[in-house]
This record gives C-alpha cells, sequence and structure tokens, in this order.
C-alpha cells in the first residue's frame, strides 16, 4: 500500500522467517519425572487409565464436560522437520526436550485438557477425590491415561511453593510454540482484518499471563514474544492467564525486531504503545492487519522496536498517575481496535441496506 506511513528511522526493511531458535545453547535438560519429594504427609494411594482389575484402559468411558474439544483450540500445523532449515529443526528438538511444568487449579488444568495439551500426572487432595467439582476432571484425565495421585494438603503446598492450587495440581509438558510464519497464516484464515500482539521484554510472568487474558478474551489471533529477556509460558502465565493460554497461539521469536519487518511484508501495519508517543491512539485508524507492539513497565519499548513502527500510539491520561500496567494498557488499546473494527463493520451493513 502506497500511504503507509514512513517509519521512524530509514531503516531498510528485512524479511525473516521468524523462526524460533533453541531457547539455549546448553546441553538440554532431561525431562523431570515429576515425582514429588517422599516426604510424610502424602497418602501414596494412586490410580491410573487402566482398571485394576481386569487391566483394560478405560478409552469407552463417556466424556465428561471436561473432554477435549478440537474446536476450542486453534490447531497447530505439525513442525515439519524434515523439510525446514537447521535452524528450524534443531529449534523443535530442543522445546520437545524441555522439562515439563506443573500447572495448579481446575480451571488452568481443566483448559490444558480441553487444548488437548499433554498431561503426564494429576495430584489431587484426598479429600476432593470425589467432589462433584473435581470428579469429571479427574474421570477425564484417568481416561486419557493420566496417573491420578491422591496427597494430602501438605503435600500439594510444597509443591505449589507458595501458589494458589485450589487442591489439584497437574504436571504438562512444555508449551509447543508457534512458528511465525504458521501464525501469520492461522490470524490470516481467521479473518480479513487480523490482530496479533507482540511483547517486547515483558518480563513479568504475571503480566505476560494478564495480557494474554486480554488478547483471547478481546478476539485477537496470537501473540509474539521474543525468546530472550522475556518471559515464556510457564505454570504462573498460565495460571494468571486463566485458561487463555490454550487458545491463543504464541510464537516465541529470536529477534523481535526482524518479526515485525517479516510482518510487513505480510502486509501488517505496526503500532507501538508509548506513554511519550504524541498521537493519541483514538486518532489512528485501524482498518487492515494490524500488529500492536507493547513495551515493559518502566523501560516502555526499546529504541530499536521503535524503528521497526508505523507508528507510536498513546493513550491519553487525565490524572496524576504518568503510565499504566502493561497488561491494563494492553487491554485498552486492544479494545479500541476492535471498536473502530465493529463500527467500520457496522457502517458497512447499513450502507448495504440503504443500496
Amino acid at each position: 500500500m502506497s500511504d503507509r506511513p514512513k517509519p521512524i528511522t530509514n531503516s531498510s526493511r528485512r524479511s525473516s522467517s521468524g523462526r524460533p531458535q533453541k531457547a539455549s545453547a546448553g546441553r538440554p535438560q532431561k525431562a523431570s519425572s515429576g515425582r514429588p519429594p517422599k516426604r510424610g504427609g502424602g497418602s501414596g494411594k494412586r490410580f491410573s487409565g487402566r482398571d485394576r482389575i481386569g487391566g483394560k484402559r478405560r478409552s469407552d468411558q463417556s466424556s465428561s464436560s471436561y473432554g477435549r474439544r478440537g474446536s476450542d483450540r486453534p490447531e497447530k500445523p505439525a513442525k515439519r522437520l524434515g523439510s525446514a532449515s537447521d535452524e528450524g529443526a534443531s529449534s523443535a528438538v530442543e522445546e520437545s526436550q524441555e522439562s515439563p511444568d506443573l500447572i495448579y487449579g481446575r480451571h488452568a488444568i481443566q483448559a490444558a485438557l480441553e487444548g488437548n495439551r499433554t498431561l503426564n500426572r494429576l495430584w489431587v487432595n484426598d479429600r476432593y477425590r470425589y467432589n462433584g467439582r473435581f470428579l469429571p476432571l479427574i474421570d477425564t484425565a484417568k481416561a486419557n491415561g493420566v496417573v491420578i495421585d491422591e496427597v494430602d494438603q501438605r503435600r500439594l503446598n510444597q509443591m505449589a511453593q507458595g501458589q494458589n492450587h485450589q487442591g489439584i495440581i497437574a504436571q504438562v509438558a512444555a508449551y509447543d510454540y508457534w512458528e511465525l510464519n504458521d501464525l501469520i497464516a492461522h490470524a490470516r484464515e481467521k479473518t480479513t482484518r487480523p490482530v496479533l500482539l507482540a511483547a517486547d521484554s515483558i518480563t513479568d510472568p504475571h503480566n505476560l499471563g494478564a495480557i494474554i487474558r486480554s488478547a483471547e478474551a478481546l478476539g485477537a489471533q496470537g501473540l509474539i514474544i521474543p525468546q530472550r529477556r522475556a518471559a515464556g509460558v510457564t505454570s504462573t502465565v498460565a495460571k494468571v492467564a486463566a485458561g487463555a493460554v490454550e487458545h491463543l497461539p504464541i510464537a516465541r521469536v529470536v529477534n523481535l525486531r526482524q518479526a515485525l519487518e517479516t510482518l510487513k511484508t505480510e502486509n501488517f501495519w505496526i503500532y507501538g504503545l508509548s506513554a511519550e508517543a504524541s498521537r493519541p491512539i483514538h486518532t489512528a485508524e485501524f482498518n487492515g492487519a494490524t500488529v500492536l507492539v507493547v513495551g515493559a513497565e518502566g523501560n516502555g519499548l526499546s529504541m530499536i522496536v521503535q524503528q521497526s513502527c508505523d507508528s507510536l500510539v498513546s493513550i491519553p491520561l487525565g490524572g496524576k498517575t504518568p503510565s499504566l500496567n502493561a497488561s491494563v494498557a494492553t487491554g485498552m488499546a486492544l479494545y479500541e481496535i476492535y471498536r473502530q473494527q465493529r463500527i467500520g463493520r457496522l457502517d458497512l451493513n447499513s450502507l448495504q441496506k440503504a443500496n
């Protein structure tokens, strides 16, 4: 499009595959079994996906409300290790060898089951084993072959290390990030005016979880995060996101600036959210494919990321507080984008009816 505003600097755009590389240069860690330390308090009762008497897998159980629903989670294309570049193949192998993680609480575990995440083990308070709120979830996990351990509250507290576990903890495989190109294709399939979110150096997992929750709730098609100096998808992020991690595609890239340049070649307009920007967000027109870039609290957007933005916008503030929480600002900015898109659709429908 010829009317794209000039970037912040005259640096040339360079396309990139945006393909994430290895998470670290060190030797990949061996996957942990997740077995809690043997301390007093655990009852040691264990159930598995097979009946104790007949030894048959209980796959014929009727599915409950916690069953897997393929339409809820966006289908992620399979990793093409044979045809992909060596960089992407090594990244896929690296991610498959990452240590499993723990998630806490009924809602987070329910969302993981519905999103087809691999659960290896489940620990539940022995007092809640046959509680009506937990029974459907436990039965579904059991039917999927998950090992169920009944333990007491003290054991759960030791495992959660201060997290609010609500009487149930699950061990899941490490999050399987999307490739950038697959994320772009998925967003294009969903809508003609996709909205993606990019997080620049968000290190607080609580902020990242809240951003993911807001983005998914408002209808964004995906999130892009850098691999270094930024929080990844952890148990804390999944807990704060309240299940949104299972429904919002997330790509992790080595170089966020190169990823933004790749998005430009795909006709996305890049808007950076900055408290110092002179252009109020409501004066920008979000009538095409959009990427909203948000920065960490305090530091904001890095200069190199600002230079990759087509425009910098701000949220006008009327009080004495100089800035907003990163997740709050993200929610407000996304609402403005979708408000304009909804108004545009209403105007288009009115014109069509008038004709």
